[in-house]
């Protein structure tokens, strides 16, 4: 039997072999997602750079490129606030966030603050933005 630990660690191995592969794991990567990936690269140079498209679990046609969560990890964020950070990152991906982009979930951390925990965070399911569903009238 495995231990909860060792399960933890090869779904987040799991998670982030799908990530390199593409959207959501499916193997291929949309114009937006690649615009993503190459400016975010130009614009800081990350020592690690995971991208997750999260539109699939949106109420968003298939094959949408509107939310996506983003592990950015790079030196230039060294001395820098969450905030400064976030600008840079925002700075860098103006026309997808004026554009297409809906939502952008944001980890910038320093390459000291990657090794201490290396793992993209989760984002809670979408509701769908229909209040009735979460019991409130």
């Amino acid at each position: 039997m495995l231990s909860g630990r060792l399960v933890a660690s090869l779904v987040s191995m799991a998670g982030r072999v799908c990530l390199s592969r593409g959207s959501a794991g499916a193997g291929t990567v949309g114009p937006v997602e690649a615009a993503i990936r190459a400016k975010l690269e130009q614009a800081l140079s990350p020592e690690v750079l995971e991208l997750r498209n999260e539109s699939g679990g949106h109420a968003v046609p298939p094959g949408s490129e509107t939310h996506f969560r983003v592990a950015v990890v790079s030196s230039r964020f060294e001395g820098l606030s969450p905030l400064q950070r976030h600008r840079l990152v925002h700075d860098a991906l103006s026309e997808e966030l004026a554009g297409p982009v809906h939502a952008l979930a944001i980890q910038a951390r320093t390459p000291a603050q990657w090794r201490e925990n290396p793992q993209l965070d989760t984002s809670p399911p979408c509701l769908g933005g229909d209040k009735k569903t979460r019991g409130t009238p």
